[in-house]
């Protein structure tokens, strides 16, 4: 089932960022589409250079497929036990799969569905979490719950772990910089970490509210490396080069519950509210340090937990714990009004 389209909006008061402050913003489509696969839990889609999107459905163990413009979706049987968290596609049409269950990685050929798989070097590692390719097309991947971030270099099948020095961080979200350095999320503390690719040395960057925990990431053009801070509700800002850290209030303060992110090519920070029902989509403009548009999710969402952008539609995919996979046009190409 397709959900009605919803229409959403901008104007924040300047200086203000708060529940009423910011009001719904215009301009902005958002669709959704209910997976056949019911309280599967449909979740991190991935859009594959043949537009199709990948997404995983962690509590109904598969990995699959969906196709924008035929609206068909198409299911990979994996092993049982798996519950998979993620799904990242390679420039061939393989989808790459985290087992947060049975620690490995797993690879499915595009075109045959056939598994090649990756178990873990060391059974601590039991939770392989995100995953994201980096410019050479090896993968780099978090591990929560052991406490773990890791390397897997995909022709040769190698894996690097790399133990995160604060006990119990557990290591969530991840990206790659311009320079090949994997920035991350140590949600069980107050810290963002990094790696040198070249020599693996592991650097944590304290936050300054011992309460913070950050859960997802995302990166800007200019290098800064932003964060939301879910049980602070905040938004925050590193800047790797100096170690300053700046935050802003999210526009529903303390209760937002800020998971998902992703950035746009306008350079903005898009955050998932998801502690308010609807879940809400806002934007930060760093340029100009507000939050400029507020986005309510038609289907409500419960919970978005990861998406991305891809920069071909300017389209922000996400999936929801409502059984829906979605789309909001926020980008140059979608050509959004707000």
């Amino acid at each position: 089932m397709r959900h009605p389209t919803g229409l959403l909006l901008l104007v924040a008061a300047p200086g203000f960022a708060t529940e009423l402050a910011l009001a719904q913003t215009p301009g902005i489509p958002v669709e959704e589409w209910t997976v056949p696969w019911e309280k599967s839990r449909p979740r991190d889609p991935y859009v594959a250079p043949d537009g199709r999107i990948w997404f995983v459905g962690q509590a109904g163990n598969y990995v699959a497929r969906f196709d924008p413009t035929t609206t068909k979706f198409e299911q990979f049987a994996i092993d049982p036990g798996t519950h998979p968290h993620t799904v990242i596609v390679d420039r061939a049409g393989n989808g790459w799969y985290a087992g947060n269950r049975n620690a490995m990685i797993g690879k499915i050929d595009g075109k045959t569905g056939a598994i090649t798989r990756f178990p873990m070097p060391d059974s601590a590692a039991r939770d392989p979490h995100t995953m994201v390719f980096d410019g050479a097309g090896d993968i780099w991947f978090t591990v929560q719950g052991g406490n773990f971030v890791g390397k897997l270099a995909v022709r040769s099948g190698k894996i690097d772990l790399v133990k995160v020095t604060t006990p119990n961080a557990r290591p969530y979200g991840i990206l790659i910089d311009r320079t090949g350095r994997p920035w991350f999320d140590l949600f069980g503390t107050n810290k963002i970490g990094t790696i040198d690719p070249n020599t693996m040395a592991l650097r944590e960057y304290d936050l300054p509210n011992p309460r913070s925990r950050p859960r997802r990431i995302a990166l800007t053009s200019n290098g800064m490396v932003w964060y939301g801070d879910y049980v602070g509700g905040t938004l925050g800002r590193l800047d790797p080069n100096t170690g300053a850290i700046k935050e802003w209030p999210a526009p529903s303060g303390r209760s937002s519950l800020p998971y998902a992110m992703t950035t746009d090519d306008f350079d903005r920070i898009w955050m998932v509210e998801t502690g308010v029902q609807p879940n809400k989509l806002v934007a930060f403009d760093p340029k100009t340090e507000q939050f400029v548009a507020n986005v309510a999710i038609p289907g409500g969402a419960g919970t978005i937990r990861h998406m991305v952008f891809d920069p071909k539609t300017g389209q922000i995919w996400f999936g929801t714990d409502n059984n829906t996979i979605g789309k909001a046009g926020v980008g140059k190409a979608a050509k959004p009004t707000a």
